[in-house]
């Protein structure tokens, strides 16, 4: 391999080993205006969208051991990467491609060693953002013990009103 190509493929690798998820896209039909559009929205993210050749992220894939994607390396291939979260990417990223008459089209992608499909990302994009879902997880390990905080808290009521009560008949008395 030529000189140039190992630097392509080894900034590719060095741009990929600090991100979580990978996302393949087709990009046929996007314009230079569309591009950026779309690069300022994935930003927002956290994430990137970069133009790869197919044959040097077929190596870069082989070396970061991204089983099962080398299927989505046909035609003209863009990758979407990040470490942040990828469900708020997944959602920009079909939001754009919903403005946009389609376009880009989503390929496959890998998510923390896992390989994902065009299916797999779009049920990404249906979930709540992160801060949301440990938002939830948090409710829900709290549930039990604030119904316990008020369980106990009723009985302990309970109690007073009835000591009030016989101190009422008592002072009457």
């Amino acid at each position: 391999m030529r000189p140039e190509k190992e630097a392509i493929v080894r900034e590719i690798k060095e741009q990929l080993a600090g991100a979580s998820f990978a996302i393949l896209t087709d990009f046929t039909r996007m314009d230079t205006a569309k591009t950026a559009s779309l690069r300022r929205k994935l930003r927002e993210t956290g994430a990137r969208f970069q133009v790869v050749p197919n044959r040097l992220f077929r190596v870069v894939a082989k070396e970061l051991d991204y089983a099962g994607i080398e299927a989505g390396l046909k035609g003209p291939t863009a990758l979407v990467y990040g470490a942040g979260d990828v469900a708020a990417t997944a959602k920009a990223l079909r939001e754009f491609i919903k403005g946009n008459n389609k376009v880009p089209v989503v390929k496959l992608g890998q998510l923390d060693g896992a390989a994902l499909t065009a299916a797999d990302i779009e049920a990404l994009a249906t979930m709540p953002p992160k801060k949301v879902l440990q938002g939830m997880l948090v409710g829900t390990i709290a549930a039990p013990m604030s119904n316990l905080v008020g369980v106990m808290s009723q009985k302990l009521a309970s109690l007073v009103y009835v000591l009030k009560a016989v101190a009422d008949k008592k002072s009457a008395a």
